[in-house]
């Protein structure tokens, strides 16, 4: 499955810049355990991550990532956890049929993307890995190249319905 081909950004530079960052490049290295291929799309100096720990309300929150090797140990030892234990044709098709990201808001060299994750992949025992969760990634344009500099991540998929 060539996953850069099926970006729905074909005709917006910038956004689909961000869709092959956010979508294409971090499944494959999460199933590659490669994190070298999503290093590069990181602005280190400027990077924090805020888990959201499956909680809608904002006082749960924590800066879990005060810094990029913080969140890069978290994200290879959940890639570590998870190869072993799936097929990787199979997950590769499961995680991105999970994941969304159709809404990027760029105002001039900022950018807020929305990545949701909602559908479950299958493992080789035959259980089922729930993906559940949504994450915010703030971003920046620094030397003409979109760089994450933070995100807040593990909200839950449906964060509340908006009332009369």
């Amino acid at each position: 499955m060539d996953l850069y081909a099926l970006n729905p950004f074909s005709g917006d530079p910038d956004r689909r810049a961000i869709w092959e960052m956010l979508v294409a490049r971090d499944i494959e290295a999460f199933l590659a355990c490669d994190w070298s291929m999503v290093e590069p799309d990181f602005a280190a100096d400027r990077f924090m991550g805020i888990d959201g720990k499956a909680s809608a309300n904002p006082d749960d929150w924590r800066i879990s990532f005060p810094t990029l090797e913080a969140y890069r140990d978290s994200w290879l030892a959940g890639a570590r956890d998870f190869a072993p234990r799936a097929e990787i044709a199979t997950a590769r098709a499961g995680v991105f049929g999970a994941t969304q990201l159709t809404d990027i808001e760029i105002t001039g060299d900022r950018a807020l993307a929305h990545k949701k994750f909602n559908g479950r992949v299958e493992m080789k025992d035959g259980s089922f890995d729930v993906l559940d969760w949504q994450s915010v990634y703030t971003l920046a344009r620094i030397g003409g190249i979109w760089k994450l500099t933070g995100f807040i991540g593990y909200l839950p998929y449906q964060m509340g319905q908006t009332g009369d």
